[in-house]
């Protein structure tokens, strides 16, 4: 479904009981909330919710190595319910069916990404798990926005470029080692990150008309592009300083 990480982990080679407790509880409320939401009486949106939900736990599960999840993870593992859900409104016939109720869960999966990294920080709970579990998810979610924007709107399937960039920068590090080295810390890409989230969604609303949707989308695709280049520009200036 995602690539996890850039450079794995390692498996765990003992599992924390409070954790399958922990993934248990969220799988309880990713069913829970699941059946509240419009899709519920389709087949395939709850085969697709449900496999994206699986896909995380089985991450979690054969990554997380460290005892309980700890709360930033946990409010991680939050928005991976709702960005599951959302896979499942996607593929009941895109979100234009309860636009508003898909904005509502999207924009608190958003909220809720700054709310984890705040977490870790007070609570000095910072992990490269963590990291990429809260990368990863931002990911999927802006794939998946991206693809109801297509199947919502008039717009052209040029728009998945801006949900498979991050994809295709991790394939492109199978060809070229040196892109999967550590990147410095970087509000810029948090920033860039908030924007495209916040642009796809404005761009879904009934209220945006297709110019400024394709506006919008442009916006968040360029800035993504230059996030992209100042990186990897980084990775290859550090890989090649010493030749």
């Amino acid at each position: 479904m995602f690539h996890f990480f850039s450079t794995p982990l390692r498996p765990a080679g003992s599992r924390c009981a409070i954790t399958l407790v922990e993934l248990a509880m969220a799988s309880t409320l990713f069913v829970g909330i699941g059946n509240m939401m419009p899709f519920v009486m389709g087949l395939l949106p709850w085969v697709v919710a449900c496999s994206v939900w699986a896909v995380i736990v089985g991450l979690v599960v054969t990554y997380w190595r460290h005892g309980p999840l700890g709360w930033a993870n946990r409010v991680t593992l939050g928005r991976a319910v709702l960005v599951a859900l959302v896979a499942g409104g996607v593929a009941h016939h895109g979100l234009s069916d309860a636009i508003w109720l898909w904005l509502g869960v999207a924009l608190i999966a958003l909220m809720l990404d700054g709310v984890d990294g705040w977490i870790a920080r007070h609570t000095h709970s910072h992990s490269n798990f963590g990291a990429r579990f809260d990368m990863e998810l931002d990911a999927l979610l802006i794939l998946l926005l991206c693809v109801g924007l297509i199947v919502d709107t008039k717009l052209g399937l040029w728009v998945l470029l801006v949900g498979l960039m991050r994809y295709f920068f991790v394939a492109a590090g199978a060809l070229l080692p040196w892109l999967e080295a550590p990147l410095f810390p970087s509000y810029r890409r948090k920033t860039v990150c908030v924007w495209q989230v916040a642009a796809l969604l404005l761009a879904l609303t009934p209220l945006t008309n297709l110019l400024t949707a394709q506006l919008l989308v442009l916006s968040a695709l360029g800035s993504l592009i230059y996030s992209f280049g100042v990186d990897t520009w980084w990775l290859y200036r550090h890989a090649h300083k010493h030749q």
